[in-house]
């Protein structure tokens, strides 16, 4: 019996709750791990428009409408019109946006060593390959 999307749902239950935890530990309200797709894209690409961040995180332009909205109400982005194309909107990160990096890095990188840590380094890379072709 295959019981691989089992044990995903549960890996991923389990880190959700830890980026909850480690949000709450430092004060985050309001946050939720999906926005932490969002975040990521702008901490690493820089500003971006919808499109772009629903591509890169493999989400409807709906539902990251949404959870952009939520971010900038909580003041971790803002919206700014292209000024060669008034249809395109970019998502900038704000002050608190960058300010709040080096927790997202920080929970990041606990997470990973949390969720790779009876792994050795070629079982890691050999885990990532696999679920990257079930993606």
């Amino acid at each position: 019996m295959k019981k691989t999307l089992s044990l995903i749902s549960k890996i991923q239950e389990k880190g959700n709750r830890f980026i909850v935890d480690r949000l709450r530990e430092n004060g985050i309200e309001g946050l939720v791990p999906s926005h932490g797709d969002i975040l990521a894209v702008l901490y690493y690409c820089g500003k971006s428009t919808m499109k772009n961040i629903a591509d890169r995180i493999h989400r409807t332009k709906p539902t990251v409408t949404i959870l952009v909205d939520k971010l900038e109400r909580q003041g971790f982005v803002r919206r700014e019109k292209s000024p060669e194309d008034s249809r395109i909107t970019y998502i900038l990160l704000t002050s608190k946006g960058e300010e709040f990096r080096p927790v997202f890095e920080k929970i990041s990188k606990d997470l990973n060593e949390l969720l790779y840590k009876n792994l050795s380094d070629s079982e890691a890379e050999i885990l990532d390959k696999i679920l990257e072709k079930m993606v």
